[in-house]
Parts: C-alpha cells; sequence; structure tokens
C-alpha cells in the first residue's frame, strides 16, 4: 500500500493556560510525520522494507516513547519530584533526539535527489571544503566511522558563519549536542541499512547521495541564516 502525504517538521509540544482552568495546562502530543513518497520510492538505492520499518516502527517508537516521557516528566514538574525530572533526561534525549533527527532525515532525502546543490549551498560548500566532492568525502568518512550506532551531519555554525561537519552517538541531536544547525543527515543506526547492505556500511553511505534532497538542504541553510 502506498503512501502519498505530506512531511512536516518535528511537532513540538505546546503548553497553553486556560484562564478559566487557571493552573491546569494542556499539552499537544508529538505524532509520526507522514512522507511525501511511497516506501519503495528511494530503491535500488534504499530498499522498501527499510524504509517501511524505519519509518512505520523505529521512528513511530521514538515518538510514542517520548510522549509517555514526556508525560512523567509533567508529573514529575507538578509534584515538585526533582529526583524523577533528572531520571528522565536520558529518556528525553534519546526519544527525543530520535524523533528529530528522523523527522529531517526524511525531508532529507528524495527520489528526485541526487546531483549537486545550487546557489548559496553550493558556494558555501565550495567556500568551506574546496567542493561538493572534498565535502562528501570528509563526510561520507566521518559518518562511516562513528562507533556503534548514530549520525554523521553537515551542520551550520551561526556563530561563524560556516558549514561543518560532525557526528552524533546514538540519538544525539545535532542542535542540542554542538550547537550546530542540522542541514543533512545520514543515519547510521544498523536499522537504516543492515537488511539491504548487511555490515557494509561504507556501501550504504555511499549509496544515500544519490537520494539526497539538496533542496530542502538549501532550504534548511536559507532558514539557520535568519
Amino acid at each position: 500500500m502506498t503512501m502519498l502525504c505530506k512531511v512536516g517538521f518535528v511537532r513540538r509540544c505546546t503548553t497553553t493556560l486556560s484562564p478559566a482552568l487557571g493552573s491546569f495546562a494542556s499539552r499537544q502530543k508529538h505524532s509520526l510525520p507522514d512522507l511525501t513518497y511511497d516506501y519503495g520510492a528511494l530503491e535500488p538505492h534504499i530498499c522498501a522494507e527499510i524504509m517501511q520499518l524505519h519509518h512505520s516502527k523505529h521512528h513511530a517508537t521514538y515518538v510514542n516513547n517520548l510522549n509517555v516521557t514526556e508525560e512523567k516528566y509533567q508529573e514529575a514538574l507538578a509534584k515538585g519530584d526533582v529526583t524523577t525530572q533528572v531520571a528522565l533526561q536520558p529518556a528525553l534525549k534519546f526519544n527525543g533526539g530520535g524523533h528529530i533527527n528522523h523527522t529531517i532525515f526524511w525531508t532529507n532525502l528524495s527520489p528526485n535527489g541526487g546531483g549537486e546543490p545550487q546557489g548559496e549551498l553550493m558556494e558555501a560548500i565550495k567556500r568551506d571544503f574546496g567542493s561538493l566532492q572534498k565535502m562528501k568525502e570528509k563526510m561520507s568518512a566521518a559518518t562511516v566511522a562513528v562507533q556503534g550506532s548514530g549520525w554523521g551531519w553537515l551542520g551550520f555554525d551561526k556563530e561563524s558563519g560556516h558549514l561543518r561537519i560532525a557526528a552524533c552517538s546514538n540519538q544525539d541531536p545535532l542542535q542540542g549536542t554542538t550547537g550546530l544547525i542540522p542541514l543533512l543527515g545520514i543515519d547510521v543506526w544498523e536499522h537504516a541499512y543492515y537488511l539491504q547492505y548487511k555490515n557494509v556500511r561504507p556501501d550504504y553511505v555511499k549509496a544515500i547521495w544519490n537520494v539526497v534532497n539538496w533542496e530542502n538542504v538549501s532550504d534548511r541553510l536559507a532558514a539557520a541564516k535568519k
């Protein structure tokens, strides 16, 4: 069954206070973002089975666990239970990061991707890395070298105005851990590639450049500069 829907950015939790209820608050739960393409649309580079499991199972689990953790955290806040608040921080970071990272990841990919970026993004890549090929080589090397599970990122350093490459462990969110604004992420958890590429992570990283949505990356750079 196909899945043609609209991708949204991360649906952040919002809290609204009702004058009639005084201190009572309502929270909008996070939800799994839809995709703008079929699960099989990125083949042969990423197979449909991987995409379906990755999106509908793995990402959905992060969303569900994040909502549960936030509910527990809100309860702890209401009770003034600082010990529980501290104990919940790792789960918030892991599941919140997983939701943030994957929401960016789906939009970074497109069946019409690949090729080269244009305009301001391409100029920034040439300025900071010398060429697109050099940037891809550097980012690929950093991504393949992630020990265990994690992500490789192209990010924007707002302070310096330059592009940077970084790697994050597990589901650590790029901006929350490095301060860099995420532009392009490559997921190297095994669930992102093992069914198709087995343990040959370099082949997966090489293939994913064929479906990178440079228009989305360009839009993210423009937004980051504002």
